[in-house]
């Protein structure tokens, strides 16, 4: 089951419910099986504390993920920072939509066991958010 939870006010101009309707083809066009699945929308302050508690990391971040995957079963907890997602969406002259989708699936990914360590790592990575971006995302909201 994917729910989601807002640790600040909703966004008026995004809806998780998208999220809920695209993981479960995503997870299951990887041969996998969807579990408990926690998509937590938060802001950069709340991220940050979470990165430097339980990664030892003192920088921002978009995502952090807690795997919790159990077999063909994928579960855990996404952490997304919508004030990343919104700089980023800026930075990389994309919408709003399209940057959330890009980071949501990345925590996903890493849920399936993909990885960005190396550089190739993130060349596999950054193919499969772009699949997935292209497959779920109607071109008229690109």
């Amino acid at each position: 089951m994917i729910s989601y939870n807002f640790l600040n006010d909703e966004i008026p101009e995004f809806d998780p419910e998208f999220f809920v309707l695209t993981l479960p083809e995503l997870i299951s066009n990887e041969g996998k099986e969807v579990g408990d699945i926690s998509l937590v929308f938060c802001n950069d302050e709340q991220l940050l504390l979470m990165n430097k508690k339980h990664l030892d990391h003192d920088y921002y971040t978009d995502v952090i993920t807690f795997d919790y995957t159990l077999h063909n079963f994928i579960s855990g907890d996404i952490f997304i920072s919508v004030d990343r997602v919104r700089e980023n969406a800026i930075e990389y002259k994309t919408t709003f939509h399209i940057e959330m989708c890009r980071v949501v699936f990345h925590g996903t990914l890493h849920l399936l066991g993909y990885n960005d360590k190396t550089e190739l790592d993130i060349v596999q990575m950054r193919a499969k958010e772009d699949l997935y971006i292209n497959h779920f995302v109607s071109r008229e909201t690109k």
